[in-house]
């Protein structure tokens, strides 16, 4: 009866159970060390990850600048090793601080797992300001040691490329953190990883190469944001009018596809509508 219960997907709660919902306010998570820690690891796993994904866009755009003697259009790392370094570095990071805060580095993450209920409004606000802090000190540290290659190569700044619609890149965002939002719920997922024990999956590592796939497709159009932290610091930094007036794009869009993909995981998927409704029918 077992066997044939866990070949069509059953579980008992003795193999798993979902974890409760955070609370709301969580005013006592202010007093504790563990709260301070996480907030520390966001800021400095944004901070290296703008440092290092930045100096990669300027790099590549200097090697490639035609204006310049001795460089090589086809030369670089391309937007193949642009994709890879913003990649690359959420896997190490994520990897490197799931354990301590949980791996968020993204405002829009920590907003769909805020309504999703696994972290509570407190954590969810004080993530948010850790990681613009750390963008904006990560661009900081880009400019203070190659300021003329900064202003010279527009700082990394996430701007709507000519001859895209505001919807197109709207949408692109969108569409971008949906996918990003979306991997972080299934990779993270502990039903998942309950059913599926007997397969090591290691996190980080499919939150990566999300990451890496709509740089690659997104690119070309809104440089990338997906990660209001990471627009957000490049234009404090950079600060051109510009970036100033495509920036609503980069909050708005992935804010709304973080809450799609928290809404079509929680809802669709692990059907948390239809639990609801049962609780509430079964209730006198």
């Amino acid at each position: 009866m077992t066997k044939h219960a866990a070949e069509h997907g059953s579980f008992s709660a003795k193999d798993y159970q979902d974890p409760p919902p955070a609370p709301l306010i969580d005013p006592v998570e202010l007093g504790k060390w563990s709260f301070y820690r996480a907030l520390i690891a966001e800021f400095i796993a944004t901070l290296l990850f703008l440092y290092i994904t930045v100096l990669t866009v300027i790099g590549y755009k200097s090697q490639t600048d035609d204006k310049k003697p001795g460089t090589d259009a086809c030369g670089g790392v391309g937007i193949l090793g642009i994709a890879w370094a913003f990649g690359g570095m959420i896997f190490v990071l994520v990897y490197c601080t799931a354990g301590i805060s949980g791996g968020h580095i993204n405002p829009a993450v920590t907003f769909g797992l805020f309504l999703a209920r696994k972290v509570s409004l407190v954590r969810a606000i004080m993530y948010m300001v850790a990681q613009c802090l750390g963008a904006i000190c990560g661009v900081g540290l880009v400019k203070l040691f190659q300021k003329s290659y900064y202003e010279q190569y527009g700082g990394g700044a996430n701007m709507l490329a000519e001859g895209y619609k505001t919807r197109v890149g709207l949408g692109a965002e969108i569409i971008g953190t949906f996918v990003l939002v979306y991997t972080v719920f299934s990779a993270t997922d502990p039903k998942r990883s309950a059913r599926d024990s007997h397969v090591p999956v290691l996190a980080p590592l499919p939150i990566g190469f999300a990451v890496f796939m709509v740089h690659l497709a997104t690119i070309p159009i809104t440089g990338t944001g997906i990660n209001p932290a990471r627009s957000l610091g490049a234009a404090v930094i950079y600060n051109k009018d510009k970036a100033w007036d495509d920036q609503w794009i980069f909050w708005v869009g992935p804010f709304i596809g973080a809450a799609i993909a928290a809404f079509y995981h929680q809802f669709i998927l692990r059907a948390g509508a239809v639990k609801a409704l049962g609780s509430f029918r079964s209730n006198p």
